[in-house]
């Protein structure tokens, strides 16, 4: 099985995470997109984050409805700060019949190369590449490589910062969210 992986810290889960994790599974030739919830992300502050198992719930919740999409606690376990070269290791290990690929913005590309073991990922891995508006310039080295494929898909203009920073301010973001997670976020009063 062909799976991409999308990384994330899902703070929350969104319209634009679901939208591209399913065109992804639509229009390539992935079998299945595992939303991989990371718990700290060694790029991010970890005080603004969710408790792991509340953006795993809304990661469940979000994807339970599609066949091709599944959530993923596997980094919960693995040493932090969470590094995707150990945490691909980790997988092959555990999923041996499985064939992984990153799935990752064109935002992610452009700092790629500042990655833990980069040149071992992109000589092991497939990256699918989304589009994003985003400042900077891919390095030429990821241009024309044989493991970068660029899959055009709707460009998603949609944060989770900016539902964070909505919520707080009391603005209906309900359209943003699946209705599930609108639903949990509502109940357990977070973000405000």
């Amino acid at each position: 099985m062909k799976v991409g992986l999308y990384f994330g810290t899902f703070n929350p889960i969104h319209i634009g995470h679901l939208a591209i994790a399913n065109h992804m599974a639509e229009n390539s030739d992935l079998d299945q997109v595992w939303f991989v919830v990371t718990p700290h992300s060694p790029f991010k502050k970890k005080r603004s984050l969710l408790d792991n198992h509340h953006r795993y719930e809304m990661v469940y919740l979000a994807t339970e409805t599609y066949d091709k999409l599944q959530p993923s606690n596997i980094e919960f376990n693995l040493p932090q700060p969470n590094y995707t070269a150990n945490t691909l290791i980790h997988l092959e290990e555990k999923y041996p019949n499985h064939t992984f690929s990153l799935i990752m913005g064109e935002d992610n590309l452009k700092g790629f190369h500042k990655w833990k073991n980069y040149e071992v990922i992109l000589e092991r891995y497939h990256l699918y590449v989304y589009p994003r508006i985003s400042e900077g310039n891919i390095e030429t080295q990821f241009n024309n490589h044989n493991h970068v494929h660029y899959i055009k898909a709707p460009i998603m203009e949609i944060s989770s910062t900016f539902i964070r920073n909505a919520i707080k301010e009391n603005k209906n973001i309900r359209p943003l969210l699946s209705e599930p997670v609108w639903k949990y976020i509502d109940e357990m009063n977070f973000y405000k």
